[in-house]
């Protein structure tokens, strides 16, 4: 049998072939210890919790800090029958309506005046971003005084316009056909800012040469809006709507702050509503169960719109 020789390349690759030594092993598992502090945090306050809340829905565990014992679907049997459940849900679903639309429309139209402006954008964007970072516990207090019926900011101008009689002030926040309302014109002011930026950063990645083109063939800025941005954004609004629709489902903080759920249950939403059972009437496993039933609600809302939006962009 005759011996096989390398041939020159082969002995070059195997020369420079880095060697397998224990410190290269040792390499590969550093960057683990860099994650495992945000890992160990992420199982201990969201994966663990999780799964507790997941049992806890199968028991009557109380707040109280008796032994919990094992009720199987009774807190899910009770939650699907409870109608102050489906009244909470179909408040969050109204809220959800009445505040998307304007949250993804305003949005489009600030990022486009932010963008064309040239000597006043800095000022737009601090404009429409700054309310987006302040507290909500401040956001709500403001806009509670702006409400208030004697002497809110909002009826002195009404007042001062004509629109309404000094004699008769609008009642917003403690009036069952206002009080939704009212709450969504403050969610609406407060968070824009977060969808306003992001297409914002979509809309500054757009190529100006497209935009070129598109003048020398006689577009005006509406059919340039019409035929280039608008498809363009369509990726970044199925992102905003998507995200939009889960922060409005999961709403809980202006509600509570603003109107505790009044008047007369008018605004009481799915989270207030679990709370409510939780913490108010001490049943843990029960809250758990109406938990699980939002996150199935969320969870379905968005793999709909995922599963549209990608259809659109395929």
């Amino acid at each position: 049998m005759t011996a096989q020789t390398e041939t020159p390349a082969e002995a070059q690759a195997v020369e420079t072939r880095p060697p397998s030594t224990p410190n290269a092993k040792r390499r590969n598992w550093t960057g683990l210890w860099f994650v495992l502090p945000f890992f160990a945090a992420y199982a201990l306050f969201l994966i663990w919790p999780t799964i507790l809340g997941l049992y806890y829905s199968f028991t009557d565990k109380s707040i109280t800090g008796r032994t919990p014992s094992w009720v199987g679907l009774d807190n899910w049997s009770e939650a699907f029958a409870d109608e102050r459940a489906w009244n909470a849900l179909w408040n969050t679903a109204v809220f959800t309506l009445y505040s998307t639309p304007p949250l993804v429309i305003l949005a489009i139209v600030f990022a486009l005046l932010a963008n064309r402006a040239r000597k006043a954008g800095w000022f737009l964007r601090l404009a429409f971003f700054a309310p987006f970072v302040i507290p909500v516990s401040v956001v709500t207090t403001i806009w509670t005084w702006i409400y208030q019926p004697d002497g809110g900011l909002l009826n002195h101008y009404l007042e001062l316009f004509g629109i309404q009689s000094p004699d008769t002030p609008v009642i917003w926040l403690q009036d069952e056909n206002r009080a939704m309302w009212s709450v969504v014109i403050t969610t609406v002011w407060w968070t824009i800012g977060f969808n306003f930026l992001l297409y914002l950063a979509a809309l500054q990645t757009i190529p100006q040469d497209v935009y070129e083109a598109s003048s020398i063939d006689g577009a005006g800025w509406f059919r340039q809006l019409r035929s280039i941005t608008l498809p363009l954004l369509s990726r970044t609004t199925g992102l905003v709507i998507t995200l939009q629709l889960i922060a409005s489902l999961r709403i809980f903080d202006q509600m509570y702050l603003m109107t505790s759920g009044g008047p007369n249950r008018a605004t009481e939403v799915a989270i207030h509503y679990i709370y409510i059972s939780g913490f108010e009437g001490y049943r843990i496993g029960y809250a758990s169960a109406l938990s699980y039933v939002l996150f199935v609600l969320i969870l379905l809302v968005s793999i709909v719109q995922f599963r549209l939006f990608s259809r659109k962009g395929a």
